[in-house]
């Protein structure tokens, strides 16, 4: 439990400097790779997809993730439903940092018409441990990088990635 509560500061930290809707989401092409995580210009988790179609692995764990806790209330592949948006047209537009910060701490938004809650997954270690995952991979389906189907070819699960995953589950390696 101890290593959920480190990520969860760790994501505070990073919402904390950028509360609000970015303007756009920036430019997500990678420019760098470190122990198997792209990154873009900015330093944020971005997709990899090889002219091939290869996938990086986690935009591919994020395809896992994704449709093992968030596809029940938006919609498959991130195409929104009745009950919740399209998470596909909202990463155009929120930072990274905002995610974190709702996918952690959840929101409740408020109009005449309704009430929208989404949820606090800061301490269910099975989101919380995989949200730069599902980030990357919303962040693919919102630029169109991958499709609605299961991804065919991926690239290998990194040495790194699994030590990551071990910590935060408080799982031995």
């Amino acid at each position: 439990m101890r290593h959920i509560w480190s990520v969860i500061a760790a994501i505070l930290v990073v919402a904390s400097g950028n509360t609000s809707f970015a303007e756009n989401a920036g430019d997500p092409k990678a420019v760098k790779s470190e122990d198997g995580k792209y990154l873009d210009k900015e330093g944020n988790p971005t997709f990899n997809v090889s002219a091939d179609g290869t996938i990086d692995w986690y935009t591919y764990s994020g395809y896992r993730r994704y449709h093992s806790e968030c596809h029940v209330c938006h919609g498959p592949d991130g195409m929104g439903s009745t009950y919740a948006p399209a998470l596909k047209d909202s990463l155009k537009t929120m930072s990274y940092g905002d995610f974190l910060g709702v996918v952690a701490s959840g929101r409740k938004n408020v109009s005449t018409s309704q009430e929208s809650v989404m949820p606090a997954f800061g301490d269910n270690t099975n989101v919380a441990c995989y949200m730069d995952d599902l980030y990357v991979y919303l962040r693919a389906r919102a630029n169109d990088a991958v499709g609605r189907v299961r991804p065919g070819k991926r690239e290998e699960k990194p040495a790194a990635y699994t030590e990551a995953e071990s910590a935060c589950m408080g799982k031995p390696n």
